[in-house]
């Protein structure tokens, strides 16, 4: 005879990142942090801001509670708010489900009450009138007023796949308008050196650009060269 399995599996042991390792990355933008990966760490552009015209805030960045909810189902997540670390970002996997919200208003102001300062799903959410009133910056697929189910099972501090990318609880998780990237915690160090490294890199490109740029060093010198035919 097979068990049943638990309803919930909870993983309470999670690496961390230190509070300076977080602030060193709250001004780095998605772009620069997936240059600084070599284009990997973006989750697929299906996963929007919920309110990109609206009032609630377009940028977020801190540790990764990871959250496997499973398809049309949130008994895990709301489990997950006992384990929420003020400045955590709430990933929760739904399965990509699209036929019901993976959260809402008052989901999302249980978790912001926790401590959370965002909530990724790949779900829809619902509530969105109630959601700019909470104010906590939330990314997902898209708008459904669709219920969910809350029987699990489910884990809480899991590895998880969402969005095209792998994510371990504690992982730095950086979401603005464009997008969301994950930083493993393992690399944060390094990637973090490189982001500041091409910000510098870009902040005199844009300033290039401010002082007249039309065409690149670079295209101009492949035009000059033997590489290109003219006809």
């Amino acid at each position: 005879m097979i068990e049943e399995p638990k309803l919930l599996q909870i993983n309470q042991n999670t690496p961390r990142p230190s509070q300076e390792q977080i602030n060193a990355l709250k001004k780095v933008p998605t772009g620069v942090a997936n240059d600084a990966m070599w284009g990997k760490g973006a989750f697929s552009k299906n996963i929007n801001h919920i309110d990109p015209y609206g009032p609630i805030a377009k940028h977020a960045v801190g540790p990764a509670l990871t959250v496997d909810a499973g398809p049309g189902d949130i008994l895990a997540l709301l489990a997950s708010f006992k384990f929420i670390k003020p400045g955590d970002l709430v990933l929760s996997s739904f399965g990509a489900y699209q036929g019901c919200a993976a959260a809402g208003d008052r989901v999302s102001g249980m978790m912001k009450n926790c401590g959370a300062v965002g909530f990724i799903t790949d779900g829809p959410m619902r509530d969105l009138s109630g959601v700019r009133e909470v104010g906590l910056p939330a990314w997902c697929t898209g708008l459904t007023p669709a219920s969910p189910a809350s029987k699990g099972p489910g884990s809480v501090g899991l590895d998880i796949d969402m969005g095209g990318v792998h994510v371990s609880s504690g992982d730095i998780v950086i979401a603005d308008i464009d997008g969301i990237v994950v930083i493993p915690l393992v690399n944060l160090d390094d990637i973090t050196k490189r982001c500041y490294e091409i910000l510098e890199l870009e902040a005199s490109k844009d300033q290039k650009v401010r002082n007249g740029l039309m065409v690149p060093v670079e295209i101009e010198e492949l035009l000059a060269s033997d590489k290109v035919e003219y006809m």
